[in-house]
């Protein structure tokens, strides 16, 4: 219940079971038992996670279908998949800026101004969807010319990257409900959403690539209608839950501006990680193929213990942004050290699993002995890595659901900084082969995330980034 007797929902009219933080739960004061800040971690971040694992099952589904096609189809795909994937990547912020608004509404008892937010957020979201789309459209040969797209490699991503781009809309649709059903503490929607859409997305595929004989363009179709698909489906429970609260559902450029500047420290944040990534690739290639081959084996697996990371992250989002907005500092803090916590335990586990288990399933990816020797190499450093990678993940989630956009995009710029010289000194010095890929895993996972962690750490012990209030 919240102070006035008000029984928490979420936006569909359900129940929450977390509760407006009043004074009077014990859970959130110093020396109290985590258990039930633990609870509604595990209640966030466990379908959280669900979502984001079903997210890469697009790509892989196209992969398995259009790779059937022959290598010209699958290589094209590879291109333009990595185009969209860039596009959708630098406007997360719809998602992280819309979670951390409207949680801090939630936690003020303003649930009308917290789905205003969310309808605000999804606006912004449509219409840059709509400038992306032409845009890509347009430049589609010039854009994969530029990752080195010719020949029939060329003419399969074009046909991919165009049939695409009609669900950038959708996606950024996508990204912004979602950031405004976990500000209200709902990250269930969006799980059942995500596998819906995975399932479509399979089914589109198959009978439009195979069926309608329409090649890799179906492909790009199919993944096209599933995100429009998911979009409406996410819109409809947010405008319900916008009209029962009694919210604006037309475009009001204030608002819409209003998001857009919340979420361009975002996407300074974002693109400086998207950086020190490419960044990352570049320098593997130079190192020769087994390495970059390597390279590719260790960053799909640092690709997976992040989304488990992100989750608590999001959880962490949710529930800061809910305890500022409520006023409630000490829930605050306390969030703050369970999270953490959280997030160090998950970096322990995930760290020995994967490095102790490399050889084993590094197996699964390639039979050539020197890809698996630098691959290993790869893993072990990143496992090192992995409980410092915890901490940061969280206190970015913690950081973000605060509000602090400006600090986070100060940050980013200065990690990248920080990291470019270690990473041109392993261009320059380190011995190609699995000896070079570890010193450029030791300085992407090891430096380059110690340094997030000295900034975001530094930030977290002072008060600043607690600003309390709608």
């Amino acid at each position: 219940m919240s102070p006035g007797g008000r029984v928490n929902r979420h936006v569909d009219g359900r129940p929450t079971p977390y509760p407006a933080s009043d004074g009077a739960s014990g859970d959130h004061l110093p020396g109290a038992r985590p258990a039930g800040v633990d609870r509604q971690i595990v209640a966030l971040a466990v379908p959280a996670l669900g979502a984001l694992v079903a997210e890469p099952l697009f790509v892989l589904v196209d992969s398995a279908i259009v790779g059937h096609l022959g290598t010209d189809a699958l290589a094209g795909l590879a291109l333009a998949s990595t185009v969209l994937v860039t596009l959708v990547g630098l406007c997360v912020f719809l998602a992280y800026a819309t979670t951390a608004a409207v949680a801090r509404r939630v936690g003020a008892g303003d649930t009308r101004g917290a789905l205003q937010t969310g309808v605000d957020g999804m606006w912004l979201g449509l219409g840059l969807g709509v400038v992306l789309a032409g845009a890509a459209w347009l430049a589609a040969p010039t854009l994969l010319g530029v990752l080195g797209a010719s020949g029939g490699v060329a003419e399969q991503a074009v046909a991919y990257l165009r049939w695409s781009t009609p669900g950038l809309p959708g996606m950024l649709l996508v990204l912004a409900a979602t950031g405004a059903l976990r500000g209200l503490q709902d990250t269930r929607t969006p799980l059942v959403v995500a596998a819906s859409g995975a399932v479509a997305n399979g089914l589109l595929n198959a009978v439009l690539v195979y069926g309608a004989g329409m090649g890799i363009a179906g492909s790009g179709l199919g993944t096209a209608v599933a995100q429009l698909g998911m979009a409406v489906a996410l819109v409809v429970v947010v405008v319900r839950g916008a009209r029962r609260a009694g919210a604006d559902l037309r475009p009001a450029a204030g608002g819409i501006l209003a998001n857009a500047r919340a979420g361009v420290p975002l996407l300074v944040r974002t693109a400086s990680l998207r950086l020190a990534i490419l960044l990352t690739v570049w320098v593997a290639t130079g190192l020769g193929a087994s390495a970059l081959a390597g390279h590719q084996v260790v960053n799909a697996v640092w690709g997976l213990t992040a989304f488990a990371l992100d989750a608590l992250a999001i959880a962490a989002q949710a529930l800061v942004g809910h305890a500022l907005g409520a006023g409630d500092v000490p829930r605050t803090r306390a969030l703050l050290r369970r999270t953490l916590q959280w997030g160090v335990a998950a970096g322990v586990v995930m760290g020995v699993l994967v490095g102790a288990l490399a050889p084993l399933y590094v197996r699964l990816f390639t039979a050539d002995p020197d890809v698996r020797r630098a691959a290993v190499t790869g893993l072990v450093v990143a496992a090192v890595a992995l409980p410092m990678a915890g901490w940061v993940f969280v206190l970015d989630g913690v950081l973000i659901g605060a509000g602090d956009g400006p600090f986070l995009a100060w940050a980013g710029v200065a990690t990248l900084v920080a990291y470019v010289p270690a990473a041109l000194a392993v261009h320059a010095w380190a011995p190609p082969g699995a000896a070079g890929l570890a010193w450029l895993w030791g300085a992407f996972a090891v430096l380059f995330m110690a340094a997030r962690a000295l900034t975001t750490g530094w930030r977290a012990r002072g008060t600043a980034w607690m600003v309390t209030g709608a």
